[in-house]
């Protein structure tokens, strides 16, 4: 187990191709398996931050039916839109790799070697 942690859905390429870079640079991140247990509001607006995101809509896939059935736009505001993630945790940008205080989008996976540069 390292001081990472990702929030992965396994049936997401982007996400197992950023699990498996971090494996093969040695690092046994705590996995997230947010679908099964998504993450508060609190956790949530804790990650827009940990990202530098100025919005929480820039961590919402706004392609996913769900986005519909939120009654989402891009002119929600940021509680409306962590609401929406909670409620529906497909709603999540995908995968997300956090140490310390620092999160990074793992798309493309490459951007997650900046959490193990040291």
């Amino acid at each position: 187990m390292s001081d990472i942690t990702l929030y992965h859905n396994p049936r997401c390429s982007k996400s197992r191709q950023t699990l498996q870079l971090l494996e093969e640079h040695g690092v046994s991140p705590k996995v997230v398996l947010y679908l099964d247990t998504p993450p508060s509001a609190a956790a949530l607006k804790k990650l827009v931050r940990q990202l530098g995101f100025k919005s929480a809509h820039e961590l919402v896939r706004n392609k996913e039916g769900d986005y519909k059935l939120a009654k989402l736009s891009k002119d929600s505001k940021d509680d409306a839109v962590i609401a929406a993630m909670v409620k529906y945790p497909k709603l999540i940008e995908r995968p997300i790799a956090v140490k310390g205080s620092t999160a990074v989008l793992g798309r493309p996976p490459e951007n997650v070697l900046a959490l193990i540069k040291d």
